[in-house]
């Protein structure tokens, strides 16, 4: 697992600048103690990161779970209780990975995996826009297009300009200013601009703008712009930020619905992004999905019993890794203990991290997400491609994460209805003499009840006195409701002076009396 670690030490430290953030922002935004997100990263970064078989996803508390938190913590009466919910969602999905229910990410069209990291990659890149200038109004992890502060995604940009800090905004330039030279200049100038990342530098200038400006009141960042970890004065206060579950409620069905819901959404996102992030691995590598799920269960389970927020394995995260030369775990699980050392070493320091810088680090993250060469590709490739892609990242910028997939695997869906009824059978006039027309209708491998209008529609057009061949020698699967189409047609085609030949494996029939009896002969045909 170190073989590779004079890649994965630089990456888990971007990833730990990426996540530190968000951990706390997703605590604040799911009306949690900000230490539970702290927990929670730091469980899915050693537990889970231990246990996962992805060698660069990064699991964390996610954002597309900040609303079901908020809620279930108001409904279930407490944090403490619905810390039982999460135990029980990490045991709910360590039950879906021995049912094997990691199949289920690879029934997610291409299309919409890649509208979903576009999507994302633009909502990165509009919800830091706000914090780049020092307007913090909204916390961060926030991805949703309806926002816990009353504002909507664009709303917030707006009231930005009303509110912009120029001490915020001039170390924000500087850093973005220094991620791009070190990624298009300096990296390929020397070893040593690799092993030494830009975002750590970045973040040094950051903290030495912050104790150099302090005292001036123009130029310097106020603390509400700073990075806000809870700060331990002893092991004895340390022990008074931790919550654990209380466990008197587990039997109450709210609870168990709850847990259920976890499970099954923490599940959905965790299988989406394992998707993505093997599309975006430059080595290709392919991640065991029932792991995954047993993993995510496990840390869900530890994270609970702690008091920390649900995990899944999270796109912005892992996408940083990666875009960092992430190699293997190792870079995930040494984030983790990053997390876990800083916290508890160096919390005073952390709070001098202006959120600006963040900003400009996470702005990269999502560039590299959304590059528009990407929407032209798309285009590209036909509309069948293009349309679920545009509905998915449509869908993520303004509802959510969840919404807009399923906005895009719906369209999906309604495609693949398209392609099943233009694609159920061949048809070919062979032979136009004397007035006559001899057609051959090829059916396609399987022929499903989708394809029954496409089908009727091409018998009711034969004309009379036609000769027709229909070939269903290739057909592995003939659904009930297009045999009885053909029955039915045996009855028209008598009325209208057609004589039909069927070729099938098992021979040729001249105009066949019954459709419904020659193919239960065969049942597997």
């Amino acid at each position: 697992m170190f073989r590779y670690i004079k890649n994965d030490l630089p990456a888990s430290i971007v990833v730990f600048f990426v996540a530190l953030p968000l951990c706390l922002g997703i605590a604040l935004a799911s009306g949690a103690p900000l230490f539970s997100g702290l927990i929670a990263g730091i469980v899915g970064g050693i537990i889970v990161g231990s246990l996962s078989g992805s060698q660069i996803g990064v699991s964390g508390p996610a954002a597309g779970l900040a609303a079901i938190v908020l809620t279930a913590i108001g409904t279930l009466g407490g944090f403490e209780n619905f810390l039982v919910a999460v135990v029980l969602g990490g045991l709910i999905q360590i039950l879906f990975s021995i049912l094997k229910a990691g199949v289920i990410a690879y029934y997610f069209p291409s299309s919409v995996i890649k509208g979903m990291l576009t999507g994302i990659g633009i909502i990165i890149i509009l919800k830091q826009i706000p914090h780049f200038f020092g307007y913090d109004a909204d916390p961060e992890g926030d991805f949703a297009f309806f926002q816990v502060d009353g504002e909507n995604t664009f709303s917030e940009i707006v009231n930005t300009f009303n509110y912009v800090s120029p001490g915020a905004t001039v170390i924000a330039v500087i850093a973005l200013s220094i991620l791009i030279l070190w990624d298009k200049v300096l990296i390929k100038k020397s070893k040593i601009f690799k092993l030494v990342q830009g975002p750590l530098v970045a973040v040094v200038f950051g903290i030495l703008y912050f104790v150099l400006t302090k005292e001036n009141p123009t130029w310097s960042i106020s603390s509400d712009h700073l990075v806000s970890v809870p700060i331990p004065e002893s092991f004895e206060s340390l022990k008074g930020l931790l919550t654990f579950p209380n466990f008197a409620v587990i039997g109450k069905s709210e609870i168990w619905i709850t847990a259920f819901t976890i499970a099954l959404v923490a599940s959905l996102e965790t299988l989406l992004c394992v998707e993505a992030t093997d599309k975006l691995d430059p080595y290709k590598r392919t991640t065991p999905t029932n792991r995954e799920l047993l993993a995510q269960g496990v840390g869900n389970s530890v994270s609970g019993l702690l008091g920390g927020l649900p995990v899944t394995q999270v796109i912005v995260r892992s996408s940083a890794n990666i875009q960092s030369g992430g190699r293997t775990k190792a870079s995930a699980i040494i984030h983790g203990f990053f997390l876990l050392v800083s916290v508890m070493l160096i919390p005073r320091l952390l709070n001098m991290i202006p959120l600006s810088v963040l900003a400009a680090i996470l702005f990269i993250v999502g560039y590299k997400l959304a590059k528009p060469k990407l929407f032209v590709t798309m285009y590209g490739l036909g509309w069948k491609q293009f349309i679920p892609f545009v509905v998915t990242v449509l869908g993520i910028v303004f509802t959510d994460l969840l919404v807009g997939i399923g906005l895009g695997l719906g369209v999906g869906i309604v495609v693949i209805l398209i392609k099943s009824y233009q694609n159920s059978h061949f048809l070919h006039i062979e032979d136009k003499s004397n007035g006559a027309h001899k057609i051959k209708m090829t059916l396609a491998e399987e022929v499903t009840f989708f394809n029954k209008g496409a089908i009727l529609k091409e018998l009711d057009s034969i004309p009379e006195n036609s000769y027709l061949e229909l070939d269903v020698r290739k057909t592995r699967y003939l659904d009930n409701d297009i045999i009885e189409i053909l029955d039915d047609f045996s009855e028209k085609a008598k009325n209208k002076n057609l004589d039909i030949k069927l070729i099938s494996e098992r021979g040729v029939v001249e105009n066949p009396e019954s459709y419904l009896e020659f193919f239960r002969l065969n049942p597997k045909k």
